[in-house]
Order: structure tokens, then sequence, then C-alpha cells
């Protein structure tokens, strides 16, 4: 009836009940607004990184970590919201959708863990610090799907 969430309704009753006199239900923002030049420059670097790494076709990597943005960030003493990061990535075209996911339809051929492994093989640039590229192999079990080794191989 009051169009207000079931948290906040509690939160008013707490402040109701703990005194009449001061009794408000204006919202108070508890945040700066808007973000200074320098925090907004910082941001745009960060992102600016991030999609240099992207973009790269060598290395196997395909979207932007905001979170890993907001906590190199952090480190910096700059404490934003990966919201903002994610707003900011947009304006700067350093944003890629989700993409949708099939749906999962692997139909598992053995009866018990162990009857039959799977190994695969991906050869990438799979850090942008390094200077070649690298074979991961991993070995994975058909029944229970958990990952038994993986090991990087230079060929």
């Amino acid at each position: 009836m009051l169009g207000i969430g079931k948290i906040r309704f509690f939160a008013l009753l707490k402040y109701y009940r703990q005194g009449l006199e001061t009794f408000s239900i204006a919202y108070q923002r508890k945040t700066f607004v808007r973000l200074s030049a320098e925090v907004e420059s910082e941001i745009e670097k960060a992102l600016l990184r991030e999609k240099e790494i992207v973009e790269n076709p060598d290395l196997p990597i395909s979207g932007y970590n905001y979170s890993a943005i907001r906590d190199r960030l952090y480190k910096k003493g700059i404490d934003v919201s990966v919201t903002t990061i994610i707003d900011r990535a947009k304006k700067l075209d350093c944003h890629k959708p989700r993409r949708r996911r099939k749906i999962h339809d692997r139909e598992v051929l053995t009866a018990s863990i162990g009857a039959l492994v799977q190994h695969d093989a991906s050869h990438h640039l799979w850090s942008p610090l390094s200077e070649e590229k690298w074979t991961l192999i991993p070995s994975i079990d058909d029944y229970s799907r958990k990952i038994l080794f993986a090991d990087f191989f230079p060929a």
C-alpha cells in the first residue's frame, strides 16, 4: 500500500519507534552526488587499460571485469561502485553486453566417477605480461565434470 519495500518499511518503523519528534520519511543521501575530475580520469584510465586487454586478439579474454577494476581503484584510495564503473564503461565504449548462454544439454555418458576422462588443449597467450603462447591441457571427469588435472606446457 505504501509503495516501498519490506527493508525500507522496517527501517522507517525503527526510526519512528526511536522518537516521534525527530521522525521524518525524507530520504537523506549519504554519499557524494558527483565524482571529482581526478576520480573520473582514474576510472577512464582503468577502463581504457582493460579495453586494450579485451581487444587484444592474442589473449583469451572476452569480457570486462568491472569488479577487478573497482578493486584496483580502491587500492589507489578511490571508492566507487561497480554500477558507476559500468555506467562510465558504456559511455567510453568499454562495455560488452552479457551473451546469453546456451542451455546446458550435455549428456553424461558414464555411470561412475573415473570411467571416462576427457582431455582438451587450448593454445593462447594466457597473460598480457607473457611473451609467448602456452598450451593449457586439462583433464575432466565425464561423470562429475570436475577438473582432475590442468597444467601449462610450452607446446
